[in-house]
């Protein structure tokens, strides 16, 4: 049984230093099991961050140490490929 893929509940825009990132909150229906446990925000990579889940995930988290977790829940393999600007992508909250 699959739902709608996103439900956006607002967003909002965040701050880093000179940076900024477009942030909403979400959940999908049960086609992924953990987007069914474990409930995230979206963003969307920009220009400075681009390959970069450790600036990531110092924005979401207050250290840079949850990059790989950036990366295990976007199915990202290799950061060199992925997180290209515009990329929306899913950060889970812990």
């Amino acid at each position: 049984m699959a739902n709608s893929s996103h439900y956006f509940l607002g967003s909002i825009k965040t701050s880093h230093k000179t940076k900024s990132l477009v942030v909403g909150a979400g959940s999908t229906g049960f086609d992924n099991a953990e987007d069914s446990i474990i409930s995230y925000q979206t963003a969307y990579v920009i220009n400075g961050y681009e390959h970069r889940p450790d600036l990531i995930s110092d924005i979401f988290y207050n250290t840079p140490e949850y990059w790989w977790l950036i990366l295990l829940y976007n199915n990202i393999d290799d950061p060199f490929e992925g997180l290209n600007v515009g990329d929306q992508i899913k950060i889970p909250n812990i």
